[in-house]
């Protein structure tokens, strides 16, 4: 029985419902105008609901409704203060804050930086999902991108410079394996020369000369550019001319050291002195003959897949545009070392290249870039989806310390929601893990596809993604950490909202998610930079029972069988040390989530299966998240024998590395972790990559 005077919500089809109009109750669309007027979002006259295109009479999978634990439905989104509304986007998308909605709204853009937050654990209690209906204080609103119109352009540092020109590349998928370099024996390491044996080329302003994160802005630094190319001499002059200042560029400083030889310097995480690993940027002016050398002089990392054969990627604008090739894997002579001269502790990368063309512009990067306005296009593309769109919801989990969306999309379809099992999946916490982004982007190709197995993980479960937990790092070319200058996936034990805001309200989400349903799964997407393959890491704290310890290492079993050419079990680790106390996968195995892993994918490629050792490509990358699909269906088939079997050949495994006889009835549920981990044996590789 409804209460008189306030109308029943109407659940139309075609999905969520903007003002006057779907699941929002009249009192509640009075109060969010009012509060709109009041801060400016919004001037208009109140208008009926307006027919989407996107919202078909009678689908058999609606846009997924409320479900209970994972967030209450909203008003369609609006834009930033100041800004007049547009009328409601084919797009019925809505705002989740994932936090405790009685807390201040954010002043402005950003919440201030540094401010010291209660962390969800921490006394701060949890509302529930009819709390929520009706929050205590107004929320927080956030831009998201529509089905028409430009996307929401990035927010950048005001002490970075960024060019206008808008960076993109085309998907390829070369024809034929890329096989690794093959080691040249004992070589010696190019004779290390720097900027006196040389001539500076490029060289962006230093590293800004403020300690930490202030503020931001769309474009980045005000005024007009600076010039960091030296200009050319003339038109025999055959100086390459370098750029990063765009999105998820990186590279501080370019010095010509022989006519087509140059030493490179990447730029650290902003705010911090270390982690360059990453690197991506151009190169114009380019001749087709000459052998060019390249040596980037300031890596962090003592060891990397480099030494192993690995080979950076090579972009030409010229084949893209006139034969359709895209990334590529490019260099010989490929050497990683420990440098000397100027930065005694870091360590080198140097290779050779042709370019394909004269007059070109070429790009290199360590691995397949994936920016967060890749991400955005990828969302706009599915809002303007009649198919997709109807059973996925994406919204704003929260803003980043920049103003950056960070995006939370819900999958499912609406039947029987409230007996449904949730899934949790998230990427690029560490920002220069770019292969993190393809796999997701792989999941969700085929979780919204019109696969039967797709539909069958939709009507059975909830799934919950952030596709990009650390936007900030992504847009400035970071390697590990976010604008607080810290790794975010070491924050989530003790992470502050205010310098955190992601992973804090990620947190905030789950734990809202399982006081109302089970989480089956949490998997966080990552790269690896000094192991082959793809592989996991789980959580065995020790203590358990053996069946329980069993368990957590069935999920990365299944995968190996449904991957056997990528995924590694043996290189998989469930040790839960002290210093991964403070990542997702074990904060989430702490609340609850007995399944909580880390998928590491390796930025060079497999060295598994009957091709020879490769190099992954983008489609490579993007598969691992349809086998992420299927092995959740299979860690899920209501008949057991699946699951049986890869419990009885773990157990067989963990005998073998202890030395015990299979059936002898002796327990190993004392051993720690530590023992099970080092008592490796090397059969145990043919035997997990070979069994089916």
């Amino acid at each position: 029985m409804q209460p008189s005077g306030h109308p029943t919500a109407r659940v139309e089809e075609g999905g969520l419902g903007g003002f006057g109009g779907g699941l929002v109750p009249e009192p509640y669309d009075s109060f969010m105008r009012s509060h709109l007027r009041y801060y400016g979002y919004f001037r208009g006259q109140k208008t009926g609901r307006q027919k989407s295109p996107m919202s078909p009479g009678s689908p058999s999978e609606q846009h997924p409704t409320e479900v209970p634990g994972t967030g209450s439905t909203d008003p369609s989104c609006l834009g930033g203060p100041g800004q007049e509304p547009s009328p409601l986007p084919a797009w019925s998308c809505a705002v989740e804050l994932a936090a405790h909605q009685s807390s201040p709204a954010l002043p402005g853009p950003l919440a201030a930086p540094g401010v010291p937050e209660p962390s969800p654990r921490q006394g701060t209690p949890v509302p529930s999902a009819r709390c929520r209906a009706f929050p205590a204080e107004p929320r927080a609103l956030f831009t998201l991108p529509s089905a028409r119109g430009p996307l929401p352009a990035p927010r950048w540092p005001v002490e970075c410079e960024v060019i206008e020109e808008t960076i993109e590349h085309i998907e390829w998928v070369p024809p034929e394996p890329e096989p690794f370099c093959r080691p040249t024996g004992p070589e010696q390491a190019p004779a290390a020369l720097g900027e006196e044996q040389g001539t500076v080329v490029y060289h962006l302003s230093p590293a800004p000369q403020v300690s930490c994160f202030t503020r931001a802005r769309v474009g980045g630094a005000p005024g007009p550019l600076s010039s960091p190319a030296a200009a050319l001499a003339g038109p025999e002059d055959t100086t390459l001319l370098f750029e990063s200042r765009f999105e998820s560029g990186n590279l501080q400083k370019a010095v010509k050291v022989g006519p087509y030889e140059y030493v490179l310097t990447l730029r650290p995480d902003l705010y911090t002195a270390k982690h360059a690993q990453w690197f991506y940027f151009r190169v114009q002016n380019t001749r087709r003959d000459p052998l060019y050398r390249f040596t980037i002089a300031n890596l962090a990392k003592p060891k990397s897949l480099y030494g192993e054969g690995m080979r950076p990627l090579l972009y030409s604008q010229q084949d893209a545009r006139s034969r359709g090739i895209g990334w590529r894997r490019v260099g010989a002579n490929i050497r990683y070392y420990r440098g000397g001269g100027e930065e005694p502790g870091a360590f080198c990368l140097s290779w050779t290249a042709r370019f394909p063309h004269d007059g070109d512009t070429c790009f290199f990067a360590h691995s397949y870039p994936y920016t967060y306005s890749d991400l955005q296009r990828y969302l706009r593309a599915l809002a303007g989806d009649p198919v997709r769109s109807r059973y996925c919801v994406v919204r704003a989990l929260c803003r980043s310390l920049a103003g950056n969306t960070i995006y939370l999309l819900t999958i499912t379809s609406p039947a029987g929601t409230a007996a449904k099992r949730a899934v949790v999946v998230s990427a690029r916490a560490h920002p220069g893990e770019s292969g993190g982004s393809w796999a997701m982007r792989g999941f969700l190709d085929f979780l919204l596809s019109a696969h039967a197995d797709a539909r069958l993980l939709r009507r059975l479960f909830v799934f919950k993604v952030v596709p990009m937990l650390n936007p900030d790092g992504v847009v400035v070319g970071n390697s590990r950490c976010s604008l607080a200058g810290r790794d975010p996936n070491r924050a989530y034990r003790t992470a502050l909202r205010g310098s955190f805001p992601g992973v804090w309200h990620l947190r905030a989400m789950v734990e809202r998610v399982l006081a109302e349903r089970e989480v089956v799964l949490y998997c966080d997407f990552h790269g690896h930079s000094r192991k082959n393959n793809v592989f996991m890491y789980g959580c065995d704290g020790g203590g358990a029972g053996a069946r329980l310890r069993l368990r957590q290492r069935v999920f990365p079993l299944m995968l190996s069988k449904n991957a056997p050419d990528k995924f590694s079990f043996p290189s998989c680790k469930f040790k839960v040390q002290k210093s991964k106390a403070g990542t997702g996968r074990v904060v989430m195995w702490r609340m609850g989530v007995s399944n909580s892993y880390t998928m590491e994918v390796a930025f060079g490629g497999s060295t598994l299966g009957e091709r020879l050792p490769s190099h992954f490509t983008v489609e490579d990358l993007k598969s691992l998240g349809y086998h992420l699909c299927d092995t959740l269906l299979d860690f899920c088939d209501p008949d057991p024998a699946k699951f049986q079997q890869c419990l009885s050949e773990v157990d067989a495994l963990l005998r073998q590395r202890l030395g015990r006889e299979p059936g002898s009835g002796s327990s190993w549920s004392d051993v720690s972790p530590s023992e099970l981990e080092s008592r490796y044996v090397p059969a145990l590789t043919s035997a997990a990559q070979h069994g089916r």
